[in-house]
């Protein structure tokens, strides 16, 4: 999870993750920073990344994605800008990993083959959202650039961290669309299809993770009645794939899951 008051405001007030991503720049004293789903997390392990693999995060402001790696066995690196996000990352992980701990770099993703060379057998990460949620001041860091530049140095990133994949290996990016200044939506999800595309990893699985349904009459509030703006309560798992989906078999494997019995199937 994120440290508290991580988030760059100026002073000592924080985001709510959900709110701002429906492109209201508010501060709130209800949920502090995001934390990203665990069980979201060890699906995708499981599913998507090979027995003892080695997993490349590029943008790694949290903890989640490192600790749920550690406890599966697979080598977890996680690059990002903020050094007392880092920090707070290697602080949780050792009072939750007795061994086999994530390691945490921080430096610029536009250099990750520098930073972490070598091949990965999984991308997976939760990238930021333009400019709603600002990290620092750091003019490398990508929530203080302009929306074209975001999405310039954004696909830079991807296309960089795909050249790092093994050969038929997925990559998993859970994004959500947000709004610009203006009210409309950035099509951030259809932009992130388009840089995995470009690098030469294709869409191979869509899914929708639902988040924070109880409290959307809350956090819409006003925002309906006024703008009519309908509010999220999702976001999507795009989760993509860079070779001949034929060899998934012999990379991975059987996958396990549960079965349905008719009782359950009836309800």
């Amino acid at each position: 999870m994120r440290g508290e008051g991580l988030t760059w405001t100026g002073a000592a007030t924080e985001f709510d993750h959900y709110r701002v991503k429906e492109g209201r720049r508010e501060t709130t004293e209800v949920s502090g920073t995001s934390i990203f789903d665990p069980v979201l997390c060890e699906l995708v392990y499981r599913w998507f990344c090979p027995t003892g693999g080695a997993v490349l995060d590029p943008f790694a402001g949290g903890s989640v994605r490192g600790i749920v790696a550690a406890k599966l066995g697979l080598t977890y690196t996680g690059i990002d800008l903020s050094e007392r996000q880092i920090e707070e990352n290697r602080k949780q992980a050792q009072d939750i990993c007795s061994d086999n701990l994530p390691a945490w770099i921080v430096g610029d993703s536009r250099q990750a083959a520098e930073l972490a060379p070598g091949a990965y057998d999984l991308v997976f990460s939760c990238p930021p959202y333009g400019n709603l949620e600002i990290y620092s001041e750091d003019e490398r860091d990508l929530s203080t650039l302009d929306h074209a530049d975001f999405i310039a140095a954004y696909r830079e990133i991807i296309g960089r961290c795909v050249r790092m994949l093994k050969p038929d290996r997925f990559a998993c990016f859970v994004v959500g669309d947000f709004r610009d200044a203006k009210g409309f939506y950035r099509n951030f999800v259809s932009e992130t299809i388009g840089a995995f595309e470009a690098a030469g990893a294709h869409l191979y699985n869509e899914a929708v993770l639902v988040t924070a349904v109880g409290s959307l009459p809350i956090r819409i509030g006003k925002q309906f009645g006024r703008y009519r703006k309908l509010g999220k309560t999702h976001q999507n798992v795009l989760v993509f794939y860079n070779g001949e989906p034929k060899a998934i078999p012999a990379v991975l494997g059987e996958c396990e899951f549960g079965e349905t019995n008719e009782a359950e199937e009836s309800v």
